[in-house]
């Protein structure tokens, strides 16, 4: 591409521009070539009201039984917390480290007397003994199987590595309790626009047929994407935009 700078009257020079790479998602384009939305601000997210509410290493320590929650759950090191962090608008809200598995309890977040937010203890790479992974998978199956608050999970699956023996557990255990299902392809900023949508679709049509499941890119980088899966998020809690 050539772009002509000067002054009307005078002799333009041709200022060569290489053409935008809309494929990247570090630019200001989504992976369509069309241009991102500016971010919401705190006012316009519902979600950034959350705050620490408490951390249970099992059931018997959890708030009551009572209104609504939204767990988001997934493979150590898929990107959970940070995918948390980023719907809620928040830098540190959920813990996150260079150590997969870290999350290693029950943590509840609360956005008002009746909504919470759940994360879930990660599963898969964390180095622990395999008693205490035996331990955090039943309170996860009892949490999962008990929690009457539960209104929706959020599953985040590493879009390089997706549908791992554990997401498809998490699948299963959806279709069988009528769960509403929204399944985040993390870290998709790494893929090429051509990889990211091939990931997409192979996915969409592995899970034709399932009730309740939705499936989006996500990169906690892309603004669009942020915003298209706390819009579920919101849903699920009764909240609007505005957070009334």
């Amino acid at each position: 591409m050539v772009l002509y700078s000067g002054q009307c009257g005078k002799t333009h020079h041709p200022v060569r521009q290489n053409p935008p790479k809309l494929g990247h998602l570090y630019t200001n384009c989504d992976m369509n070539g069309q241009a991102k939305p500016p971010a919401p601000s705190p006012r316009d997210n519902p979600l950034n009201r959350a705050q620490f509410l408490l951390l249970s290493p099992d059931l018997d320590h959890v708030p009551p039984d009572l209104g609504l929650e939204v767990a988001f759950a997934g493979r150590s090191n898929a990107g959970k917390s940070s995918a948390l962090n980023a719907l809620v608008g928040q830098k540190a809200l959920a813990r996150t480290s260079k150590t997969p598995g870290r999350t290693q309890a029950l943590v509840f977040f609360a956005l008002d007397e009746q909504r919470r937010l759940v994360d879930l203890p990660g599963y898969g790479y964390a180095k622990v003994s395999a008693s205490l992974k035996a331990q955090w998978s039943k309170t996860l199956d009892n949490f999962l199987n008990q929690r009457r608050a539960l209104r929706g999970l959020v599953l985040v699956m590493d879009s390089r590595h997706p549908l791992t023996a554990f997401d498809q557990q998490m699948l299963s255990w959806c279709q069988a309790q009528s769960m509403p299902l929204l399944i985040l392809l993390s870290k998709a900023d790494k893929l090429r626009r051509a990889e990211a949508q091939t990931t997409l679709a192979g996915i969409n049509q592995s899970l034709i047929g399932l009730r309740q499941v939705t499936v989006q890119l996500f990169s906690i980088h892309e603004p669009l994407w942020i915003e298209q899966a706390r819009a579920t998020v919101v849903g699920w809690l009764g909240l609007n935009h505005q957070g009334l």
